[in-house]
């Protein structure tokens, strides 16, 4: 195989993250914060209000894998809420809000966020040598940033990101517009990734090669789906990828 590109999954692959949507302390800052722009909302009735406006962008969506968007669940919230102390803050304030408040969200359920283990060394061999794209399962309004704080968005272009699309992987639409943004075809790129179903299942759909990374986190197993490489630690990315 002539192999030009690489694809990576973020979250579990790259980046070992924790984080705890049910911390309650989440929504008594995210409450706390709304009553600074005039709405009075409990902790209770914001948690409420998140998870209720997620499951209706769900429920409406017509994508077999839908995916949420956090910033339009914050900005749905505000809508429904304004006072007129609200509507008169102004304008550039009330337009950056949701985001803002989407990742003060995300910012307060984070816990851990840090490489794997040879992560960046790793990347930086193997950045000469191939194009790169990485894709998440997640929001632009935390992934971009989280790629950032751990020091590896410069590796990758484009950064493909769930929440920006409406559907998530396994979608193979996703892993397809990693490899439109690079330039290649599947028989030119392997994908790297550590959920069994997700990952690997999704990309070998489209005729990708896949190395999955057993990694701390993810699903394991998936019955009928066989990744064509398994590494234990990322620093054997590159002799797996030499078996191809």
């Amino acid at each position: 195989m002539n192999i030009r590109g690489l694809i990576f999954d973020i979250n579990g692959t790259l980046i070992d993250i924790h984080t705890n949507e049910w911390y309650d302390e989440i929504y008594r800052v995210i409450s706390n914060l709304l009553s600074y722009q005039g709405i009075s909302l409990s902790h209770d009735a914001v948690r409420d209000l998140y998870f209720k406006i997620m499951k209706e962008q769900r429920q409406t969506s017509k994508e077999n894998y839908p995916e949420f968007d956090a910033v339009k669940i914050f900005q749905e919230i505000l809508t429904l809420h304004a006072t007129e102390f609200t509507r008169g803050l102004p304008a550039k304030k009330l337009a950056m809000l949701p985001r803002i408040l989407a990742e003060v969200y995300r910012s307060v359920s984070l816990f851990r966020l840090q490489l794997y283990p040879g992560v960046e060394e790793i990347l930086e061999q193997l950045r000469p040598r191939y194009l790169m794209s990485a894709i998440s399962d997640g929001q632009s309004a935390y992934a971009v940033p989280e790629l950032h704080a751990a020091g590896l968005l410069d590796y990758f272009s484009p950064v493909i990101v769930s929440g920006d699309l409406g559907y998530r992987k396994p979608d193979t639409r996703i892993f397809e517009n990693a490899l439109s943004g690079m330039g290649l075809n599947p028989s030119e790129t392997i994908f790297i990734g550590n959920d069994m179903y997700r990952d690997i299942f999704g990309a070998q759909q489209l005729g990708l090669k896949t190395i999955f990374f057993k990694s701390n986190q993810g699903e394991h197993e998936k019955e009928g789906v066989e990744p064509d490489y398994i590494i234990y630690n990322f620093s054997e990315l590159l002799k797996a990828i030499q078996f191809f």
